[in-house]
């Protein structure tokens, strides 16, 4: 498996300007370099740029669309609309948490998230970020990340907080599609309590239409996901689908359709052999109540 291990990238406007550009050199059979010497650029900064790994100015794209012999109105105000958009995307509400963000690339995640329509999660030991509750959030962070202080760890935890209400709420949420071994309710996070409110508000956010929560039960034995944790990405075409793996030190993203892929029929062997909400709200719930006895 191809691990890519360079930075994400910082937006999925980025993503599609990087593609659309490169498309359109492509289709007049011009290089890089004979584009470079014609506008007299460097080239090394118009190669990052079709690679989606920085961005650029109106200034620049509508050089390159004059060369390219694109005329159309529209055409041209499709792409200057993704550098717009990539310069607003590169201001995001989490910048102002970036010291406690950048040490395991979460911030390059949150810009990935940001764009994405729909995710979906794979979590064999703890609850997704998505729907963790304050408490169960601040004791995972205080127990996993023990290099932080208690104010950057609770830095992390408005951080979580604020993506809930981001991806999860507003005109436009995402879709979420979580599975959770059984494990992850079974494993006490900072107390009884904090876990009986993490349950409910599982429950509550799997009732809710934009959310689907399901249970691999112990019972089902060995299962593909217990190779680790995962996080499918989808975005608006034709942007393509991303993979997370989240790790202490050098958490990394997987792009290629084969990686992508072989993700998906993990996720889908997941789903199929998972309960269903109903029955995962029950075996909640059952769990829950264990916790009072």
């Amino acid at each position: 498996m191809a691990l890519k291990r360079s930075l994400v990238p910082q937006s999925v406007y980025r993503r599609q300007l990087a593609a659309r550009l490169k498309e359109l050199r492509d289709a007049t059979g011009l290089t890089l370099t004979e584009v470079a010497d014609q506008l007299e650029v460097n080239q090394g900064s118009l190669s990052r740029i079709e690679n989606g790994e920085r961005g650029t100015t109106p200034v620049l794209v509508r050089a390159l669309l004059d060369l390219y012999g694109v005329k159309d109105e529209d055409r041209r105000a499709d792409v200057l609309d993704l550098v717009r958009a990539d310069k607003e995307q590169q201001k995001p509400w989490w910048r102002k948490y970036s010291t406690v963000l950048t040490p395991t690339r979460y911030d390059g995640y949150l810009a990935l998230e940001a764009g994405a329509t729909h995710l979906a999660s794979y979590q064999p030991m703890l609850v997704p970020g998505l729907l963790q509750t304050e408490d169960y959030a601040r004791a995972v962070i205080s127990q996993m990340r023990k290099d932080l202080s208690p104010p950057q760890v609770e830095s992390l935890v408005r951080v979580r907080m604020e993506r809930q209400n981001s991806r999860l709420g507003g005109e436009a949420p995402a879709r979420l599609w979580a599975i959770l071994d059984e494990a992850v309710l079974r494993r006490t996070v900072g107390s009884v309590e904090v876990m009986r409110d993490q349950m409910r508000k599982l429950v509550e956010a799997s009732e809710r239409s934009n959310v689907t929560v399901q249970l691999l039960p112990f019972s089902l034995g060995a299962h593909p996901g217990l190779y680790g944790p995962f996080v499918i990405l989808t975005f608006p075409p034709p942007t393509p689908d991303l993979v997370w793996l989240e790790n202490p030190k050098n958490s990394v993203y997987l792009e290629s359709p084969e990686d992508v892929e072989n993700y998906t029929d993990i996720f889908d062997q997941l789903r199929s052999t998972a309960l269903d909400p109903s029955e995962t709200r029950t075996l909640i719930a059952r769990i829950s109540k264990e916790l009072e006895e």
